[in-house]
């Protein structure tokens, strides 16, 4: 009896505690805390949204915004929000579509967004990362396989890892990766006897490159696939309608499935998917996100109906947007700077320098220049890269666009003449 009491607590004291990895290891972004959170990480922008709001006490110009059409502060759209609100509250629907949660408003938002993008059916999310997640998960059985673009968005990634079967990556648009990897999903769903999903993005969301739709859909000439999209930022912002990157490359009927978020153009919570009736209604009875959810409430759901009138009975909205793109990208090209092989509003500056440099040239454009923007480094990108990424909007000024191409030609300086590494290696950084 007293042997096994020992035993049992031998056992127990050699298990690993759960929290140590924790306490050892707290990941490439984490290790960044105690410098980062706050300023780069977690900042706080206060005010009204919009391009001119606070940070830290001051007034910033914002590019970060991810209000694409400039629908947030739209008179319209405020009210619309405002009248929702006051009739329904924050709580209506209570429960999930399938139990109690199912309205009108619901069933007429998903008619209006499949005429929008030109499709038979249309489903409602409440969130477009965890919609993408389960529908990759609703689609797919481990007799499937998956072939996806290894620089697609963490959701696409994070939905595949729950596939049980044999997935592909290909390099990112590449035409030869795509069919070679084709070719190795046919030949095992040969043996399988399951089908093939082939995923990309309509708009990369980091360096702004279309995904090659049009090149995509004609290898469904050769190889036998269903082609899912997620149109996160070209939804609004592409094609003659807005209806997103395959309208704008001429292929949205090859689009078997179709997803976007109303997180960028919409400016508001929620998301879709879009495709053929057949593949909705399967959908609406095997999204395990939604299923299990309750319904998106009233508030968002009049919003969005708002936000997409407005969407479609005027493209001075989106015209607005590609003044301000193209002034921006346009004004970067002929000062030299590298902004990448975008095609989309997404507006990638590449420069070249460490993570130390990194940090105090954004802290000096937030605190001297007054402008605010994404950074991205290695990890997400190559060592010695410093990605600054920005989103103009129709809400941005030209005047905002020269004030940015100033401000961004001073600190080039400052980099290319060390002035950043200076001050770095004054400063204690951790990069273990």
């Amino acid at each position: 009896m007293l042997a096994d009491k020992v035993k049992k607590i031998t056992t127990y004291i050699m298990v690993k505690d759960l929290f140590e990895r924790i306490q050892d290891n707290k990941g490439p972004l984490g290790k960044w805390a105690s410098q980062a959170e706050g300023y780069y990480v977690f900042p706080k922008l206060e005010g009204e949204l919009g391009p001119r709001m606070q940070f830290h006490g001051k007034n910033i110009l914002n590019w970060s915004l991810n209000d694409y059409l400039g629908l947030a502060n739209h008179p319209e759209v405020r009210q619309a929000d405002t009248d929702a609100a006051i009739q329904f509250g924050a709580a209506y629907p209570m429960g999930a579509r399938m139990m109690s949660g199912h309205t009108t408003y619901h069933e007429q938002l998903e008619n209006e967004l499949a005429e929008f993008v030109m499709k038979e059916s249309a489903y409602l999310l409440n969130f477009g990362y965890q919609g993408m997640v389960s529908i990759i998960d609703a689609l797919v059985t481990k007799n499937d396989i998956i072939v996806y673009d290894v620089d697609s968005h963490a959701c696409i990634i994070d939905g595949v890892r729950l596939h049980m079967g044999k997935r592909f990556t290909y390099k990112h648009n590449d035409l030869e990766s795509m069919e070679k990897n084709l070719q190795r999903a046919t030949k095992m769903a040969e043996e399988t006897g399951g089908g093939i999903l082939f995923i990309t993005e309509g708009v990369f969301g980091m360096r702004g490159q279309q995904g090659k739709l049009k090149e995509i859909v004609a290898l469904k000439e050769k190889y036998n696939f269903r082609l899912l999209v997620d149109d996160a930022h070209g939804f609004g912002t592409l094609g003659k309608t807005g209806a997103g990157a395959g309208e704008e490359q001429g292929v949205q009927d090859e689009i078997d499935v179709y997803f976007s978020t109303f997180a960028k153009s919409m400016a508001n919570i929620g998301a879709f998917v879009a495709a053929d009736k057949t593949v909705i209604d399967y959908l609406k009875y095997n999204l395990r996100s939604q299923m299990f959810a309750k319904a998106l409430p009233m508030i968002q759901t009049i919003g969005s109906l708002k936000r997409l009138e407005l969407l479609r009975k005027s493209s001075a909205i989106k015209d607005k947007l590609w003044e301000n793109v193209n002034a921006l990208q346009n004004g970067l090209k002929e000062k030299g700077f590298n902004i990448g092989d975008t095609n989309t509003c997404i507006t990638p500056v590449y420069l070249e320098g460490s993570i130390p440099e990194a940090m105090v040239m954004v802290n000096d454009l937030r605190e001297n220049y007054g402008i605010f923007l994404s950074i991205v480094v290695y990890p997400v990108i190559p060592k010695g890269i410093i990605l600054l990424r920005m989103i103009p909007t129709a809400s941005h000024t030209l005047e905002d666009i020269e004030e940015t191409l100033t401000a961004f030609e001073a600190i080039r300086e400052k980099l290319t003449n060390g002035t950043y590494k200076e001050i770095a290696e004054r400063t204690t950084v951790d990069v273990s």
